[in-house]
């Protein structure tokens, strides 16, 4: 199954001019889910379940990353697009996606930073806002500071937005949160698929997950697991 964030990937170390030299860039990884081929997690990849569709923007550079966990939620939801994040220059692609009218295009970010009026209050106004049609949750792939300037975007500056209010600290070890109640791009993904009335979708990103990190941390003994929480 194609992968949207696997694909952009491709296309962008086509274009690239210099190697994406990061941490851990001399592991040999498997080339589909980019975990060290010893560790490989491909044989548990789910079938797609989401009924949902969802559109990453990604900061420069993002889909490199093996830590990245969008990758993840394009595995679960087949109908995944993704782009990488220009202020002024927005891939043309990405904005017939947004003005498709089978969806409703969302942008899942924290809700003190949108005006009122933009605001998806809950599940049941989740609903009503999608009904008859797909809901197209757009993700801010990057740091939390690449995720606020890519929210300033003028073509973004209309779409409703949808906040996760998490209540616990992040499971996620493998990079560092700005604050400690900050998500992950997948733990994010599995509480919209909750709101979006998706829990088969939700449960089986949330094992998906589980694995991905149990997978990675292995290779990292200097990290420790914490207790699980799913």
């Amino acid at each position: 199954m194609a992968n949207a964030i696997l694909e952009l990937r491709q296309r962008e170390l086509l274009k690239a001019t210099r190697v994406f030299n990061a941490r851990g860039s001399k592991v040999r990884r498997c080339e589909n889910c980019l975990l060290p081929a010893t560790a490989c997690i491909c044989a548990l990849r789910p079938a797609p379940q989401a009924r949902a569709a969802f559109c990453f923007i990604m900061y420069t550079g993002e889909c490199y990353k093996p830590t990245n966990t969008g990758r993840l939620i394009c595995d679960i939801a087949a109908d995944s697009h993704a782009f990488v994040w220009d202020r002024t220059q927005p891939d043309a692609a990405l904005l017939a996606l947004l003005h498709d009218p089978k969806y409703v295009p969302i942008v899942v970010f924290p809700q003190q930073y949108a005006a009122p009026e933009r605001c998806i209050a809950d599940a049941n106004a989740l609903a009503q806002a999608t009904a008859e049609r797909i809901p197209l949750f757009v993700m801010l792939d990057g740091t939390w500071r690449e995720a606020k300037k890519m929210f300033r975007s003028p073509y973004l500056a209309t779409l409703p937005v949808l906040g996760i209010q998490p209540t616990q600290a992040s499971d996620y070890v493998l990079r560092e949160a700005a604050h400690l109640h900050q998500l992950c791009t997948a733990e994010v993904a599995i509480a919209v698929l909750e709101l979006a009335a998706e829990p088969l979708a939700a449960t089986a990103l949330r094992d998906y997950f589980v694995q991905f990190r149990r997978a990675y941390i292995k290779g990292k003994p200097h990290l420790v697991e914490p207790d699980s929480r799913f």
